[in-house]
């Protein structure tokens, strides 16, 4: 059924997709990384470019409207060696699932995710991007369960592993968290949701269905 209607949806609007999409994503917060580094340089600067991206619902409501969508360029927080690998993970993991996809499919997964961030953040009065990319890893990681990276660069792991150690962290996030956490949490992995939801379920079921039968035999 999804994919039905992805398919129709595909054929509709594939003229308005963009592609490379997360090579744009990446070279938007290396820019913005880049530049603050410059700018720390200057001990009497106190104006970064990334403060002036991060979204914030009272600023927006003042009339700094580019607020809602450049917040998703945000780098994340690591010094210059390791942001260099996470953002050439997060351009790995997008072209994977781009080639996997296709553009419009990937857009698709990628600007759900943005939109349930920015629900989020008109209801929270803030949002970060940091659950959008663990959205994306975790596509990634159901996709190309196999493929190994090299986990503090010489610790190969599958990508598998990780993907289940950031789900079972997720989770604990989410049931130890109050209502805002678990609200963020939810229309941030909408795109999850939307693509995966069904065969997540449907694992899960059909796992624990197996298992209780087992169980059930053994009494």
């Amino acid at each position: 059924m999804l994919n039905q209607l992805l398919d129709k949806l595909e054929r509709k609007f594939r003229r308005f997709s963009i592609s490379n999409l997360m090579l744009y994503i990446v070279l938007g917060m290396a820019i913005f990384a880049i530049a603050d580094v410059i700018l720390m340089t200057n001990p009497n600067n106190k104006v970064f470019l990334i403060d002036m991206i991060t979204f914030d619902r009272a600023k927006i409501m003042q009339g700094e409207v580019w607020r809602v969508l450049s917040f998703v360029l945000v780098p994340p927080e690591f010094n210059m060696v390791f942001l260099a690998f996470a953002l050439y993970f997060y351009w790995m993991m997008g072209t994977s699932l781009e080639s996997q996809w296709g553009s419009f499919k990937f857009n698709l997964f990628y600007f759900t995710g943005v939109i349930g961030c920015i629900i989020a953040g008109f209801i929270l009065g803030y949002a970060t991007n940091y659950y959008l990319y663990i959205s994306l890893f975790l596509a990634f990681a159901i996709l190309f369960p196999n493929v190994e990276i090299m986990l503090f660069f010489f610790i190969p792991v599958k990508v598998k592993w990780l993907g289940l150690i950031s789900a079972a962290g997720l989770a604990g996030v989410f049931i130890a968290g109050g209502f805002q956490t678990r609200i963020f949490i939810l229309l941030s992995l909408a795109n999850l949701i939307l693509f995966f939801g069904k065969d997540m379920f449907s694992k899960v079921y059909y796992t624990c269905r197996r298992y209780y039968y087992k169980w059930k035999s053994n009494k």
